[in-house]
């Protein structure tokens, strides 16, 4: 695809975004921000009862064409391709990049990757989510480590979590 229709691919999904929402029974909901640009994406995902796939994902947020384009473009794909967890995992910010076009988004790879980022730390929540109700741990002992997951984005330059919107918002 040139740069010209990249760029035309990236503004429609700004303007008509697919899987846009809240998704009502997702078995996790994770906030991510880009506080440099002030990006703020909630990646929802449900996970197949059955197998580590994701069965469904949609996104909620604000910012920046790129961010919001690259957080319709993922939750397309995803929709549609129904990834093993380690596929998401699996799956590099290179990549990212080069889904999005190189020439338009490695200027901005935060903005272009935060999505991504997001959804990874949703796949590992489900993941961990899972392993810990296996092993009799309650939801508040699950809600901690949670916030312990988020923490490991610290000095990637996104923030994950709890925190995400708010960090946004002050710009940090």
């Amino acid at each position: 695809m040139d740069r010209e229709t990249r760029i035309a691919w990236l503004v429609d999904h700004h303007r008509r975004p697919r899987h846009r929402g809240a998704l009502p029974d997702a078995d996790a909901q994770v906030p991510g921000g880009n506080p440099g640009c002030g990006d703020i994406i909630t990646m929802y995902l449900r996970a197949d009862p059955d197998e580590d796939r994701v069965a469904a994902v949609s996104f909620e947020g604000s910012g920046c064409t790129l961010s919001q384009a690259a957080a319709s473009i993922l939750a397309e794909r995803t929709n549609r391709e129904r990834p093993t967890f380690a596929e998401v995992l699996a799956f590099s910010y290179e990549e990212m990049l080069d889904l999005l076009g190189r020439d338009v988004a490695a200027t901005r790879p935060a903005c272009a990757s935060l999505a991504l980022g997001t959804l990874k730390a949703a796949v590992k929540t489900v993941e961990m989510n899972r392993k810990l109700r296996a092993a009799g741990h309650s939801d508040a002992d699950i809600a901690a480590l949670r916030r312990a997951v988020a923490a490991q984005a610290a000095g990637t330059g996104l923030v994950l979590g709890e925190d995400a919107e708010r960090a946004a918002r002050e710009g940090r």
